[in-house]
């Protein structure tokens, strides 16, 4: 799978999006809250540690989310 830029660092997801639901935002990231199950969190952080390593650029828990949903949607033919 292809790597975009949309899975660069970006601390866009989890912060409050009241009045920016529609806007546009770099990179086309949009903002949304969203509810993760407690034992996750740990497990992004590890992850967000381990690309960063890997990749030599920064990674948070928002980008490792948009990587694991391009992901699920790639397998499920929703994306190429």
């Amino acid at each position: 799978m292809g790597h975009d830029s949309t899975h660069r660092h970006d601390e866009h997801c989890g912060h409050d999006s009241h009045g920016h639901e529609h806007e546009e935002h770099e990179h086309g990231l949009v903002p949304v809250t969203i509810e993760l199950e407690d034992e996750h969190i740990p497990a992004l952080d590890e992850m967000a540690a381990e690309l960063t390593k890997e990749l030599r650029q920064p990674w948070d828990r928002g980008a490792v989310v948009r990587l694991a949903l391009s992901e699920f949607f790639s397998r499920r033919g929703k994306i190429t």
